[in-house]
């Protein structure tokens, strides 16, 4: 596992034998997901984490799209998109299962995964500019108010059931930098904290989740990204993470 975001001129670390290799970067909410899955599922991986302003040669030859998530396996192949590898984890470690065994249960979990795109891309323009327009935050909260009436037809502690499953974990990291709307734009917007009891509560516990635990970061660490990244262009990467 690399410590510091590799950039411009780097080599590419040797494979770990019998590990999978995940290219990341440390504040990706889409990479993020693929580490989640893998936390969760205790599968044996390290990290190469990558600077995503001054990228390293390499990381085109394994995405064209020179994007993280990438997982390379042992033998050499090569995944990317966060729904790609996250779901094709699942399926090769078919060890603590995160879709539901029945088809139609997994492929609505799956349709719910898409609707989250509704509050994702309000959500990044929030968090990347300095004003937040009406239509945004109606998006955000009438998105997730398909999430908390979802969670209370299903009756469990998580989407899952009893432990989080592939669509708490495909959706948490967003929720892990919610609190970001009320800090990054001029115009404050901050999710109410009564208005979705169950999604309070369901935040609550997968934050202490082992799996979630691992790849988590405090809100200040995000904000401080989002901060030089809007400043200069280029986040301190490194210098956030060691603050």
């Amino acid at each position: 596992m690399t410590s510091k975001h590799l950039s411009t001129g780097s080599p590419d670390p040797p494979l770990v034998p019998g590990k999978l290799r995940l290219y990341s970067m440390r504040f990706c909410p889409y990479a993020q997901r693929a580490q989640l899955v893998l936390d969760v599922k205790k599968i044996p991986y390290d990290v190469v984490w990558v600077n995503l302003t001054k990228k390293p040669e390499w990381l085109a030859q394994k995405n064209p799209l020179s994007k993280v998530p990438v997982l390379q396996l042992e033998e050499g192949s090569i995944l990317y998109e966060s729904l790609i590898v996250s779901d094709f984890l699942d399926e090769a470690f078919p060890e603590t299962p995160l879709y539901p065994s029945d088809p139609l249960l997994k492929a609505k979990d799956k349709l719910l995964v898409e609707r989250f795109n509704s509050v994702i891309l309000p959500f990044f323009k929030i968090v990347f500019s300095s004003t937040v327009q009406p239509e945004e935050s109606a998006a955000i909260l009438d998105g997730l108010e398909i999430f908390e009436k979802e969670l209370e037809k299903r009756g469990k502690p998580f989407f899952g059931g009893n432990r989080p499953g592939m669509l708490d974990l495909m959706i948490w990291p967003w929720f892990e930098r919610f609190e970001l709307l009320g800090i990054m734009s001029d115009e404050k917007f901050v999710i109410p904290r009564g208005r979705f009891l169950r999604l309070d509560k369901w935040e609550d516990d997968m934050k202490v989740d082992d799996g979630v635990r691992v790849s988590f970061l405090d809100v200040d660490k995000h904000a401080k990204y989002v901060q030089t990244r809007k400043a200069t262009g280029t986040p301190a990467y490194d210098s956030i993470l060691e603050s």
